[in-house]
C-alpha cells in the first residue's frame, strides 16, 4: 500500500480530533507507526479526525533561541491528547540522547513544556540553516515514547565581526582602474536574514565597494599616485538584516606599492579530509597548497586560517610555510562531527586568496554503554505476584552505528529478569514468589555490552529490598510502670520512660507512643502529662501540688506505623511526694491589722498558770507539718514560757508587784521541713484584775457610738454575782460534750472560726495544730465586734478566767502598748 493510500485509509477509519495551531511554530509534524510524516500548515488547512492509540508520535515546536528559563514552549498534554493528571501518575519526563544537557522539561501539573537551560543556537548548530534538538517524552505504566523536535529559530543576537581590526593592503600604483582587491568578508554567527546582508564603504576618491554574496571586493575607481599619497585609510562597515540592525567595522589600510598583479591560487577550491576521533596531538590532517605566478617576494606564499571560531583555533593549527593542518587538542566525535575551516594564502606583498577545508570526524568505539535506573519499586512487598514490573532500565551508548548497539543481561539465581520494551528501555520483572524470611534483599547486577570492536561494557548494581507485612503489635517491656515526682516540679521535667518493641521491619516495627484520653482530678490528662512519641519519655506538663492530689494513673498506647496499625496499652501510675512549701499559718492570735487582741493575766496568777495559747496549722503533711513554738522576744524573758509542741503560754513564776503591767510576746512557729519555714505573731498581755486600773484608760471618753458598751459593762458587773453558778454549769456541759464524738475542725466551745482554717486542713493531735480540748477568752477591741469569734469561758482547770472585755478601738490599745497600727477596723 502506498503512502497516500495509507493516509486515506487512516483518515477514513478515524472520527474527529481537531489539530490546533501552536504558536509561534509554523508547522507540526506527526510521525505515526506507519512511518508516514504528515505536515500540516495551520494557515492553509484545518480538518478533524479521530486519532487512534499510537505508541510512537512526533511533535514539533518552533521557538526563538535565548528564551528565558521557565518560558512555555507548548502544552504536551493538549498536543498529545493526554489528561493533565496522567502526566504525574505516569511519571512523565523529557529524555534526550544527543546531549548531556536537558534544555526543556515538562510541568506535570499543567502539561506545559518549558525551557530549563539557556539555548544558544550558534553554540548548538553553528551555521546550519536548520537547528533541531531531538527530545523524547517518556510515559510509564504503560511505557510510551513520543518524539519531540525542537526547532530553534535564530534571533539577531550577534553583530557582524571582521577577523582583524585592521586590513592591510599593498597596491601598486600601476594598478589600472577597475582593478579588484578581495577583502575578507565579515562573519555573523547568526543565520538567514540576521547574518551579514550588505556592506558600505566610507566615501573616498580612489575606491568603491563591490559585494556579491560572500565576496567583498575593493574596486579601484581612480588610479593611485604614490607620489601624491602613499597610504589610504578606509572604513568598511558590515550590516546584518536583523531588527534592530547590527553592524561591524574594520579599517582598510592601503599602502601604495609597485606592481604585484598575481594573487596566490589554491590547488583545490575545497579540501576534504577524514579524521578519527581521539587522534593523537600533532597528527597531520591535510596539507593545502597555493601558488603565485609572481617571482621573488611577490611570489612567497604564507598560509593562515581565515575567520574561524575559537573552538577551531583550539583544536587545529596550520603551518604558515607548508600549509599542513594538524591536531592540537582532543577531537571527540560525540561533541562535533564536522569542521569547516576557511584557509587563507597570502603573497609577500599582500595579495591573498581563500579555500575551504572540510574535516569529517569518524567514530571510534570509545564510549561504554551507560545503564540508568529510570524507575524502581523499592522495597517490594513479599506478597508481590510473579510477573510484576518493579523497575525500568534505560541503556544509552554515545557512539554511532554498530558501536551503539547494546545487549543487556542479568546474573542468574535471582527471581528477576529483563524484558525489552520500547527502544533502549527494559523492564525489570519478577519471575517467582518472594519470601522475606528467606532473603530480605537482592543485589541485582545488570551488564550492558555494545557491538563495537573491541566491545565495551558496563554494569550497574541495583539493590532491592523485600518489604515486611505488619503482623506483630508492639509489646511493652513491663506490665505496668510507676513514676515518682516531688511536688512543685518544673514543667517539662521527665518522670519515667516507657518502652515497647515490635519485631516487624521498618515502619511496621516503628513504635509511636501517645497518651490515651482521660481525666485527672477533673481535667484532661494531656494538661498534666505528655509523652515523647519517639522515645516514650513521659514529661510533666505542669507543676504538681501534693496538697491537691497525691497520685493518679494514665494509659499509654504504643502504636506501630503499619497498615493497618497495631497497638497495645500499659498503665502508668504517678505518685507525688510532699515538699515543705507551706509556711505555718497562725490562727490565733489573729494577724495585726485584722483585729486587736489582748489577754488579761490576774495579779495573783501562780507559776505554771495557763495564760493563752498560740494556735497554728501547716498545710503540708508528715514531718513538714510538725510545728514547734518559740518565744523570740518578750518584755520580761523570765516571766512567761511556751510549750514547744502545744503552743501553750504559761507563767514561769508567780506574778509580783514589780512586774510591768504591759507584757508583749513575739512567738515564732516553725515546721520540721528541710529547710524549715516559720511564721511569727505578737501576743499582748495585761497584768491586771480590772481594766480600770490601767492609767492610760482612765481618761478615755465615750462617745455616743460607744454608749452601748457602757451598758454592757454595767450588765457584766451585775452578772458577776452569778458567775460562779454559770461556771459550774459550763464545766458540767463541757464534760458531757467530751464524751460525745468530737466535731471536725471546731465544736461549739472552740473560739476559732472555721474561716481561719486553711483548705484541706485536718486536725493532727500533738503536732501543734488546733486541738478541740482548748478554749480561750479573746479580748478584742470595739472594732472587732463583727468578728466571728465565740467568747466562752475556759473549761480547762488552768485557764485564767475572763473578768472583763475591753471594747475600744485598736488605736486606743496601740497607745497603751506603744504600738502604732494603721490598719482599718475589721
Amino acid at each position: 500500500m502506498s503512502r497516500i493510500a495509507e493516509l486515506k485509509h487512516f483518515v477514513v477509519s478515524c472520527h474527529s480530533v481537531r489539530f490546533k495551531e501552536l504558536q509561534p511554530k509554523p508547522f507540526q509534524n506527526y510521525h505515526l507507526e506507519t512511518g508516514l510524516t504528515m505536515v500540516i500548515f495551520p494557515s492553509l488547512v484545518s480538518f478533524s479526525f479521530f486519532l487512534l492509540h499510537v505508541a510512537h508520535g512526533e511533535q514539533s515546536y518552533s521557538f526563538p533561541e535565548e528564551m528565558k528559563r521557565g518560558s512555555v514552549i507548548g502544552n504536551i498534554a493538549k498536543d498529545f491528547g493526554l489528561q493533565t493528571g496522567a502526566l504525574s501518575t505516569r511519571r512523565a519526563r523529557i529524555d534526550t540522547e544527543e546531549s548531556d544537557k536537558r534544555y526543556c522539561d515538562i510541568n506535570v501539573r499543567n502539561g506545559a513544556l518549558m525551557v530549563t537551560e539557556r539555548i544558544d543556537r550558534e553554540g548548538l548548530c553553528d551555521k546550519k540553516a536548520s537547528c533541531i534538538l531531538k527530545q523524547e517524552l517518556v510515559l510509564e505504566d504503560p511505557l510510551e515514547l513520543h518524539r519531540i523536535s525542537l526547532h530553534i529559530q535564530d534571533i539577531n543576537d550577534n553583530s557582524p565581526v571582521f577577523k582583524d581590526v585592521k586590513i592591510d593592503l599593498e597596491i601598486r600604483e600601476s594598478a589600472v582602474r577597475g582593478a579588484r582587491f578581495l577583502i575578507e568578508e565579515a562573519h555573523d554567527a547568526d543565520v538567514g536574514q540576521n547574518s551579514v546582508q550588505q556592506y558600505s564603504l566610507e566615501k573616498n576618491e580612489n575606491f568603491i565597494l563591490a559585494a556579491n554574496g560572500n565576496t567583498v571586493e575593493l574596486v579601484l575607481d581612480k588610479e593611485l599616485d604614490r607620489e601624491k599619497q602613499k597610504e589610504i585609510n578606509l572604513l568598511l562597515t558590515a550590516l546584518d538584516g536583523g531588527s534592530p540592525q547590527r553592524s561591524g567595522t574594520v579599517v582598510i589600510h592601503v599602502t601604495v606599492l609597485d606592481a604585484n598583479d598575481n594573487a596566490p591560487v589554491f590547488s583545490q577550491a575545497v579540501y576534504k579530509a577524514s579524521l578519527p576521533e581521539n587522534s593523537p596531538i600533532g597528527t597531520v590532517v591535510i596539507t593545502v597548497s597555493a601558488t603565485d605566478a609572481d617571482e621573488g617576494v611577490n611570489g612567497d606564499v604564507t598560509y593562515d586560517f581565515g575567520h574561524v571560531t575559537d573552538e577551531v583555533m583550539k583544536i587545529f593549527s596550520i603551518d604558515s610555510k607548508t600549509g599542513e593542518i594538524s591536531v592540537m587538542d582532543i577531537v571527540d566525535y560525540e561533541v562535533k562531527r564536522l569542521y569547516e575551516i576557511r584557509v587563507k594564502a597570502k603573497d609577500g606583498l599582500g595579495l591573498s586568496s581563500y579555500s575551504q577545508v572540510i574535516i569529517s570526524i569518524t567514530d571510534v568505539n570509545d564510549n561504554a554503554p551507560v545503564v540508568s535506573l529510570k524507575s524502581v519499586t523499592n522495597p517490594i512487598p513479599e506478597d508481590t505476584p510473579a510477573g510484576t514490573e518493579v523497575g525500568i532500565i534505560n541503556v544509552q551508548d554515545r557512539d554511532s552505528e554498530n558501536n551503539r548497539q547494546v545487549r543487556c543481561s542479568i546474573q542468574e539465581n535471582v527471581p528477576f529478569k529483563l524484558v525489552p520494551s520500547i527502544k533502549n528501555y527494559y523492564s525489570l520483572v519478577t519471575t517467582g514468589q518472594l519470601d522475606r524470611e528467606l532473603v530480605y534483599d537482592y543485589n541485582i547486577t545488570i551488564t550492558a555490552t555494545d557491538e563495537g570492536s573491541p566491545p565495551l561494557s558496563s554494569s550497574k548494581t541495583i539493590q532491592l529490598s523485600v518489604a515486611d507485612i505488619n503482623d506483630n503489635p508492639p509489646v511493652f517491656e513491663e506490665q505496668s510502670y510507676s513514676a515518682y515526682v516531688s511536688e512543685n516540679n518544673k514543667p517539662g521535667s521527665s518522670l519515667c520512660t516507657v518502652s515497647a518493641r515490635d519485631p516487624d521491619w521498618r515502619q511496621n516495627g516503628t513504635v509511636i507512643y501517645s497518651l490515651l484520653s482521660g481525666e485527672v482530678n477533673g481535667a484532661s490528662v494531656s494538661s498534666y502529662l505528655s509523652v515523647n512519641g519517639d522515645t516514650g519519655v513521659i514529661h510533666a506538663v505542669r507543676s504538681f501540688d501534693y496538697e491537691q492530689f497525691r497520685s493518679f494513673k494514665v494509659q499509654v498506647m504504643a502504636r506501630d506505623n503499619g497498615s493497618p496499625p497495631l497497638s497495645s496499652n500499659v498503665t502508668v501510675s504517678v505518685f507525688i511526694s510532699d515538699v515543705n512549701d507551706n509556711s505555718p499559718q497562725i490562727l490565733y492570735p489573729a494577724p495585726e491589722g485584722s483585729s486587736f487582741m489582748t489577754e488579761l493575766v490576774p495579779k495573783a496568777a501562780h507559776g505554771g498558770s495557763l495564760v493563752s495559747k498560740v494556735i497554728a496549722v501547716d498545710a503540708d503533711s508528715g514531718q513538714n507539718a510538725w510545728l514547734s513554738y518559740h518565744i523570740v522576744k518578750s518584755t520580761d524573758p523570765g516571766l512567761f514560757s511556751i510549750d514547744l509542741h502545744s503552743g501553750e503560754i504559761r507563767t514561769q513564776r508567780d506574778i509580783s508587784e514589780s512586774d510591768s503591767m504591759k507584757q508583749n510576746l513575739i512567738v515564732a512557729v516553725k515546721d520540721n521541713g528541710q529547710p524549715s519555714l516559720s511564721a511569727t505573731c505578737s501576743m499582748f498581755l495585761l497584768i491586771s484584775d480590772n481594766l480600770a486600773e490601767v492609767p492610760e484608760l482612765k481618761d478615755i471618753s465615750y462617745d455616743e457610738k460607744n454608749s452601748k458598751l457602757t451598758s454592757y459593762l454595767i450588765i457584766a458587773l451585775v452578772s458577776v454575782s452569778t458567775f460562779f453558778l454559770t461556771f459550774i454549769i459550763i464545766i458540767l456541759g463541757v464534760r458531757f460534750c467530751r464524751r460525745r464524738k468530737p466535731r471536725l475542725l471546731f465544736d461549739g466551745a472552740v473560739a476559732i472560726p472555721g474561716a481561719y482554717l486553711p483548705p484541706n486542713y485536718s486536725d493532727v493531735d500533738g503536732t501543734g495544730t488546733l486541738r478541740s480540748t482548748y478554749n480561750y477568752d479573746a479580748y478584742l477591741t470595739t472594732g472587732s465586734r463583727t468578728s466571728d469569734f465565740k467568747f466562752v469561758s475556759s473549761y480547762n482547770d488552768n485557764t485564767l478566767p475572763a473578768d472583763q472585755t475591753l471594747k475600744k478601738s485598736p488605736t486606743d490599745f496601740a497607745d497603751v502598748f506603744g504600738v502604732c497600727d494603721d490598719s482599718p477596723e475589721v
